[in-house]
């Protein structure tokens, strides 16, 4: 297959950095010119984990200027958006199962100010979503299953990628993809060529525990093509 020839966004998944050093991580990435932070939030029921309180986003809203991108991994989306308005994130994603009317869930974040988006989960397929792709800004593949960081890239998941890029071209939508999940240093390239916009890098490449902060930017930057 050719190289598809576009740039892509680096999106740092928080819930990987050195919380016990957050303000130094925070500094370091907005001086690296990061243009978007990945906020995971889970709840220890639609996922078995619990990150990122709304306090915490408000908190990092005031230390750094980066555009926030909540990611929602929570039973009853409807009762946390108002909880993550406070922080003025760019973009609120959740995942459409965990509401019971989704479209109402994009209304309420849009009446916010807030980009809508949706996540999907590796076993949701792209047919149970496609009413919904008019009316977000943002679409986010899980390419490995939501709750944990460092789990291996469930390898079907670049063909939704394609398949996504494939339904926003032959609709003539405007949606960004973002891919969350296992972007390696090997895994990024594949997910560009698929079409991915915005990678959200965690611990197998920006927060890469053998390398220090500044060279895997660097290295992230290099790949931009």
């Amino acid at each position: 297959m050719a190289r598809q020839t576009h740039s892509f966004t680096v999106a740092p998944s928080l819930m990987c950095a050195d919380m016990l050093n957050l303000g130094a991580e925070l500094q370091s990435l907005q001086e690296a010119g990061i243009e978007l932070l990945h906020m995971d939030v889970m709840d220890g029921h639609y996922v078995p984990n619990m990150m990122l309180s709304p306090q915490l986003c408000e908190q990092v809203a005031s230390a750094c200027t980066i555009p926030q991108d909540i990611h929602l991994m929570v039973e009853d989306a409807d009762r946390f958006v108002p909880l993550f308005t406070g922080c003025a994130p760019r973009y609120i994603s959740f995942h459409p199962e965990t509401s019971r009317h989704p479209v109402r869930t994009i209304q309420q974040i849009r009446a916010a100010g807030i980009r809508p988006a949706i996540a999907v989960d590796p076993a949701l397929s792209l047919a149970t979503v496609a009413p919904l792709l008019a009316e977000v800004e943002m679409v986010c593949i899980m390419t490995v299953n939501p709750g944990y960081s460092g789990q291996r890239l469930i390898p079907w998941t670049l063909d939704k990628i394609r398949e996504l890029q494939h339904m926003r071209s032959r609709h003539g939508l405007a949606f960004l993809i973002e891919v969350d999940g296992n972007a390696s240093w090997e895994n990024i390239p594949p997910m560009v060529d698929s079409g991915a916009d915005i990678i959200v890098a965690g611990t197998s490449s920006l927060f890469d525990s053998a390398m220090s902060r500044s060279d895997a930017i660097m290295r992230l930057n290099s790949m931009d093509w």
